[in-house]
């Protein structure tokens, strides 16, 4: 069910309590992308703009959650924040609930910004503690969730707190508001042919997605080391390739149940071989086909199969797309990945529907220079796999209906 948005709370003069997803990386002090800070700035834009009080919150990196950690500090966020607003943004306290904090949001006027400290140097953050939930509660007028990258966690600020906010406006942001009816439309009445591209490495992480997947789509294409397990079911040689031997079961029931569902399930004809695992593949590399030699791993699909895979993305009207094909980040084998990057790219310019699932899906499209030509990237890794995977979030859930 569609949830009401921002823009339809009147936020003149209120305290609105945003969730927003910061969690960047940050090497040296220096926040090395920037992508997800951009992507809440129409949330806070609309609010401030209408006189409300921005008071931003958000996680960053996995401290111990005992206090204050200087390199989980999320200082360096305020700072790119005021850069991208053009204007002051608050960083009042080493403490998100002290009462600094609180004396900073107490004394905000209309059009204000201001960023709590870290939500995870408490231990409650993460434990969905009612208390700190409380504490973060007692600074809202309005509720705002616009961090889709969290959203299938049921952390504090995520779930508790909009509980302890019932018969308040509680809303999305512009940014989970898109995500939700990209990823929920996509899945629920997708134009056909309906092709979903599946990566990454554990067969593991997408085996809900593939069960889930597998009777609504026309054809998923398998790459990356996940492929491997697969391939080894089938009594292909894969030489020193990736296998989770715990999950050769999983696998099999997956080309079983595509079998039952007339389904077309793709795995990799061919293979870029190396003889270790470094960006020079042992100074060694080779292409084989169906059958690896010993002492070679695969680490990206071959040419066959990325011609193969271009070609049925190309007759598509919708794909969907997680996990990259292989090792991209290497030179050598980052060729598989680029040309379904590509291939995506492509057929959204024919008026396909095209949706990168977050995490190394929508780093390589941003390398490879095709994130704005595909219809929607994804914020949220680990968000979008378990949307694919059918799951609800309570985290959505639980806000007003529109």
């Amino acid at each position: 069910m569609a949830k009401k948005t921002i823009d339809s709370v009147d936020v003149a003069g209120k305290r609105v309590l945003i969730r927003v997803d910061f969690n960047v990386p940050i090497d040296g002090g220096v926040i090395a992308d920037d992508r997800r800070i951009k992507a809440a700035l129409p949330t806070i834009n609309n609010v401030i703009e209408r006189g409300g009080k921005a008071i931003l919150c958000s996680h960053l990196g996995r401290p111990a959650g005992q206090g204050y950690e200087s390199k989980y500090s999320l200082k360096p966020v305020a700072d790119r924040l005021a850069e991208l607003l053009d204007k002051p943004v608050a960083f009042p306290s080493n403490d998100c609930i002290d009462e600094a904090a609180a004396e900073a949001v107490k004394n905000m006027i209309a059009g204000d910004v201001l960023l709590l400290e870290n939500l995870r140097f408490h231990a409650g953050e993460k434990q969905g503690d009612t208390d700190f939930a409380a504490k973060l509660a007692s600074y809202a007028d309005v509720y705002v969730n616009d961090a889709f990258g969290t959203c299938h966690r049921a952390h504090a600020s995520m779930v508790a707190v909009p509980k302890a906010l019932v018969g308040k406006p509680r809303v999305v942001g512009f940014l989970v508001e898109k995500e939700i009816r990209y990823l929920s439309e996509a899945l629920a009445l997708p134009a056909h042919p309906f092709v979903v591209v599946l990566g990454g490495v554990k067969v593991s992480d997408k085996m809900a997605a593939i069960e889930h997947l597998l009777p609504k789509a026309d054809a998923i294409l398998v790459g990356g080391a996940m492929a491997y397990t697969f391939l080894k079911v089938m009594g292909k040689d894969i030489g020193d390739s990736r296998v989770e031997e715990d999950r050769l079961d999983d696998a099999k029931r997956a080309i079983d149940l595509a079998a039952k569902l007339d389904a077309e399930l793709y795995l990799p004809r061919d293979h870029v071989c190396g003889k270790a695992f470094n960006d020079l593949g042992g100074g060694d590399i080779e292409v084989f086909g169906e059958h690896i030699k010993d002492g070679f791993m695969g680490l990206d699909i071959g040419p066959e199969t990325q011609s193969e895979y271009t070609r049925v993305i190309g007759d598509a009207k919708t794909v969907v797309w997680n996990g990259p094909m292989g090792v991209f980040e290497w030179r050598p084998f980052m060729v598989g990945t680029h040309q379904i990057a590509k291939a995506i790219a492509n057929v959204t310019d024919e008026g396909a529907t095209t949706i990168v699932g977050g995490g190394d899906s929508a780093a390589a499209v941003e390398k490879f220079g095709f994130a704005d030509r595909v219809s929607h990237v994804s914020t949220g890794g680990g968000a979008s796999l378990e949307m694919l995977e059918g799951k609800k979030f309570e985290a959505v859930e639980l806000l007003d209906d529109a």
